[in-house]
């Protein structure tokens, strides 16, 4: 998605800052059982090094999630 490329790349495809990479469903795994609400709240609202809205600052929570759902899928 758009919103990935702009922004949820940067880390979640190299590792940076510690953040799981895409398509790494062991980091993913133990995530993705918390649930989609509560990766979407971490998404938008921040959580440890990621900072509010994966540094988009412009991006909807409807945008968030669905660059999560992207991710998510892409990682099971």
């Amino acid at each position: 998605t758009t919103v990935y490329d702009s922004g949820c790349a940067a880390c979640h495809a190299t590792g940076a800052a510690g953040a799981p990479k895409m398509g790494d469903a062991a980091a993913w795994a133990p995530r993705i059982e918390k649930g989609m609400d509560t990766l979407v709240k971490h998404a938008y609202e921040g959580f440890n090094a990621m900072p509010a809205k994966g540094m988009c600052a412009d991006c909807s929570e409807d945008e968030i999630a669905a660059a999560v759902e992207h991710i998510v899928e892409q990682s099971k």
